[in-house]
């Protein structure tokens, strides 16, 4: 019966690109499966989005930046290095750091690359504010040393700072999953990632992917509560 009720609910979900094994959108070499969410795409939606990749307005700047980068120098540079050309690419100047606490480190290294190609950047830690966590309602035992102080990741606060600092483009630097969300949210500037946390994996997430058949099974378990 659990393998029927699994069939079932496999059956019922709503097809998306992640079910496609055709991927004709990328090179038009094959065909377009009946689920394909972009052929349900109406004609004057899909112009309109278009159009305004062609528009002289910072959506079209960054687009055709990204678009520059990933042409002339895919799979030659690294991420750093991309990030740098994507933001000479786009005019910008003053570089926003959103940074977490635990890669200070890896932010003081970035901001030297960044004033060696003269560029200006600016850091924001986590932690900036020092607002104890019980003070928005968490309890101690949900934090990493109960019974001390301990301050509250603050993205509000960072995406404030770097808003008044009138920051060109901003840059994620291992912020909390929903942190980095929230900072996203009420950044003013273009946001891109540089670092995405995952202590386990050395900030390598896509690992556990990889490696979901054999070592990180655990993460296809059903009804896993986390």
């Amino acid at each position: 019966m659990d393998r029927v009720h699994e069939k079932n609910e496999e059956a019922s979900h709503e097809a998306s690109c992640s079910d496609c094994g055709l991927l004709n959108c990328y090179r038009q070499e094959s065909r377009f499966p009946d689920f394909c969410p972009g052929e349900g795409v109406e004609d004057q939606v899909l112009e309109a989005i278009t159009s305004s990749y062609c528009a002289e307005d910072e959506d079209s700047r960054a687009a055709k930046a990204a678009a520059e980068v990933e042409g002339l120098y895919y799979g030659k540079l690294t991420r750093v290095e991309e990030v740098l050309a994507f933001a000479r690419r786009i005019g910008a100047r003053k570089i926003g750091l959103a940074t977490c606490v635990g890669l200070v480190d890896e932010t003081r290294l970035f901001s030297k690359m960044l004033r060696q190609n003269g560029f200006e950047p600016y850091a924001v830690l986590c932690k900036i504010g020092s607002v104890d966590k019980t003070e928005i309602g968490i309890h101690e035992e949900l934090k990493l040393r109960p019974e001390s102080f301990e301050a509250l990741c603050n993205p509000l606060l960072q995406a404030k700072m770097l808003n008044d600092w009138k920051s060109d483009l901003n840059v994620v630097i291992g912020l909390c999953v929903g942190h980095d969300a929230l900072f996203c949210r009420h950044s003013e500037a273009l946001v891109t990632t540089l670092i995405v946390k995952d202590r386990v994996l050395a900030h390598n997430p896509a690992a556990a992917l990889y490696t979901s058949r054999s070592y990180y099974k655990r993460v296809m378990d059903k009804g896993r509560n986390l």
